[in-house]
């Protein structure tokens, strides 16, 4: 009997010795461990990651592509007040030997709407569209450009006077002579405006070009300052990325306060305010 008694307790504290138990571990893979051997990135690398980033994003906005805002009517209706545009910088720029290969680089052709830095005012964008280049004769009867004798077809231009209430200086170019009273300004245009006049046409020098804006009436253009100088290019509006209703004199409001009001009436009317049917349109 304790023989018994004896073995059922050693059964007894047999059953309730823990069991080790263990399971097979799958193996991993040989991808998996190389995973496990590459370190996770530190701060200072994701730091230097994103300050690359912004380099490469600096670099192509600096010198490749460029955006605008239109401050002005002169342009209409191929481009209006707050129409914002992406400039390609790198079209009209002079050639290089070694990108020549791989940047589409080309002339300015007659027709081709321009960014340029005003030739009367530095540090001043300017969008027109280039009617002229080197060697090219022109001149206005009635509003209507002729070019080397033949008359332009141009469906962009926008009229918004009467003829009777139009300027005969901007009417007739170049047969006036340029005067404060047609709104002639610039001093240095009246005394060489005649030097590039050849029987009643103005003769487009080397290295320039003769702009105006589509919005003929109103445009402030060659026909008042001048020609364009080819090193004053800057480059050919692409597309139109984002447009807003925009005032005619937003862009003469620089105070501090006006700038505060108008930064705020663009977030609080972006929706309804944001002309979306110009949103990637292409400027011909």
């Amino acid at each position: 009997m304790d023989n018994e008694i004896r073995n059922n307790q050693i059964e007894v504290q047999d059953a309730e010795k823990p069991r080790k138990i263990t399971a097979e571990v799958p193996r991993k893979t040989e991808k998996q461990v190389r995973e496990d051997e590459v370190p996770g990135e530190t701060v200072v690398e994701f730091l230097a990651s994103i300050a690359g980033l912004l380099a490469t994003v600096l670099f192509i906005m600096t010198f490749v592509f460029q955006t605008f805002a239109i401050p002005s009517s002169s342009m209409e209706n191929t481009l209006l007040i707050g129409d914002h545009v992406l400039v390609d910088r790198e079209r009209f720029a002079p050639r290089t030997s070694w990108l020549g290969p791989v940047v589409p680089y080309r002339d300015v052709h007659r027709g081709d709407t321009a960014v340029f830095l005003s030739p009367e005012q530095p540090g001043l964008f300017l969008v027109k569209r280039i009617i002229g280049i080197p060697g090219d004769r022109i001149h206005l009867r009635d509003g209507v450009v002729y070019r080397n004798g033949q008359k332009l077809d141009e469906p962009y231009v926008k009229h918004v006077m009467a003829p009777e209430d139009r300027s005969p200086y901007i009417e007739d170019f170049p047969a006036e002579a340029p005067s404060p009273v047609w709104g002639v300004r610039n001093e240095k245009w009246r005394e060489e405006m005649p030097e590039h006049i050849e029987g009643g046409d103005i003769v487009v020098p080397p290295n320039s070009y003769f702009a105006m804006g589509d919005n003929r009436d109103v445009s402030y253009d060659s026909r008042f300052w001048g020609f364009i100088p080819q090193a004053n290019l800057i480059g050919r509006p692409l597309f139109i990325y984002w447009s807003f209703i925009t005032p005619a004199d937003e862009y003469q409001n620089q105070g501090f306060g006006d700038r505060v009001q108008s930064v705020l009436h663009t977030v609080l009317h972006f929706f309804d305010e944001t002309r979306w049917s110009r949103t990637l349109r292409i400027v011909k």
